[in-house]
């Protein structure tokens, strides 16, 4: 490393790894710091269709393609009773290459973005441990970073850009975090060998499964060599009131899961049961001069669509390029670094809507698709991560009123 950076990216993520490829390959010099050794292992391994064009963007398709990770074309939901329902094929509402896209090991997928920007000159240096981020006045000036043999060193740079994930560098600094108090959810996964995955297209399908008292849901992930990814994500409070160790809730769950307890007849557990918290939560500021965040730093929404991974690449392809602009005019201004964010938060409204009716008991997107197929289309759209275009909320316009005369009916 050395003392001074046009860019300081801190956090080796999506949002992180994107964002500092596009500086660096500006010309620009630029640092990318992760806290721990990469590879390194994290969660969010369903990939949204609209990965396809930041990919592009980074050069990383070709990768992508000879990776060797299960192609995901479709997803599924199945009801409480295990009733499935038909698949939603993403070439059935798009035929183009990028209506397909993958199923990842977030490990290797990581480790190709940190390799990807230090391709196009980016400085990447694992085991380095992010300790303040220096402000003069408002203005953001560096970094002070702790690296793998504990010696610390300060760092001047034009812009810092924080990805640093669910750890929120910057907004827990400047509390400008708030979190969603009804999406407070807790999430328990394990991986097994040789579950059950339907033929054909469907096989590298994301399904999503609820439990028959509805207050859990399943996700089922399929990755390479045999392995899916099976997690059980409910609200905190139901899911820790007392009822013993997180391997102990996983499996009574489970037992609730009738869709999903077929598919796991032959199959075995691989490794630990694994735990963490999905709070939905927001900033109220994105940007500030010298500053910007992306990924989960940004905001974190719901693992329910898997959104996730998707929003953190466009965050980092759009703060990217947006960096680039200021640094080539002069302008690292709040308003320059966070000139992307109100058309980003316009689009992503969509899914922060969807979610809300996925968790809205009382109510079936199947039953609405019946009463309005005209919308079919638009759903799956918002299911591909398409958001960024006039009209994509446009099935709200019959959706809000069936929702609201849904819950009204289950009160009565």
């Amino acid at each position: 490393m050395n003392d001074q950076y046009d860019v300081v990216v801190v956090g080796a993520g999506p949002g992180g790894g994107s964002a500092a490829a596009i500086v660096a390959e500006a010309g620009y010099k630029t640092l990318l710091i992760e806290r721990e050794a990469v590879p390194r292992y994290h969660i969010g391994e369903s990939l949204m269709p609209e990965v396809y064009w930041p990919l592009q963007r980074l050069g990383m398709l070709d990768r992508m393609r000879e990776a060797g990770y299960v192609v995901k074309s479709s997803v599924q939901f199945v009801s409480a009773n295990g009733k499935e329902s038909d698949p939603f094929f993403f070439r059935e509402h798009d035929d183009r290459e990028c209506s397909a896209t993958w199923q990842v090991e977030r490990s290797k997928f990581d480790e190709m973005l940190f390799q990807r920007a230090a391709e196009l000159g980016a400085d990447c240096v694992d085991r380095t441990r992010l300790l303040e981020v220096h402000f003069d006045g408002d203005r953001a000036t560096g970094v002070r970073v702790r690296d793998a043999e504990g010696k610390d060193h300060d760092i001047t740079a034009k812009v810092v850009i924080d990805a640093t994930g669910q750890q929120s560098f910057i907004a827990n600094k400047l509390k400008l975090k708030q979190v969603n108090p009804e999406l407070k959810k807790i999430a328990i996964w394990r991986y097994y060998e040789n579950a059950r995955r339907d033929p054909g297209e469907n096989e590298g399908a994301t399904i999503i499964l609820q439990t028959t008292h509805k207050n859990s849901w399943f996700w089922f992930i399929p990755l390479s060599n045999g392995v899916t990814s099976i997690g059980c994500v409910g609200d905190r409070d139901f899911m820790l009131s007392g009822r013993g160790t997180p391997a102990e809730v996983y499996d009574e769950e489970l037992a609730q899961c009738p869709g999903l307890l077929a598919r796991l007849e032959d199959a075995t557990r691989v490794g630990d049961v694994r735990a963490t918290k999905e709070f939905s939560y927001w900033t109220t500021r994105h940007a500030g001069d010298g500053w910007v965040l992306v990924g989960d730093a940004f905001g974190f929404i719901d693992p329910v669509y898997s959104s996730g991974v998707y929003f953190a690449l466009e965050m980092g392809v759009r703060a990217g390029d947006a960096v680039v602009a200021g640094l080539a005019s002069g302008d690292t201004s709040a308003a320059q670094l966070g000139s992307w964010t109100e058309e980003f938060k316009a689009g992503t409204q969509w899914l922060r809507k969807l979610v809300n009716v996925f968790y809205t008991k009382e109510f079936s997107v199947g039953r609405f698709l019946r009463d309005y197929p005209e919308h079919r289309g638009n759903l799956t759209d918002l299911l591909i991560g398409r958001i960024f275009y006039d009209g994509a909320g446009n099935l709200f316009d019959d959706l809000d009123p069936a929702l609201q005369q849904a819950v009204a009916k289950a009160k009565m």
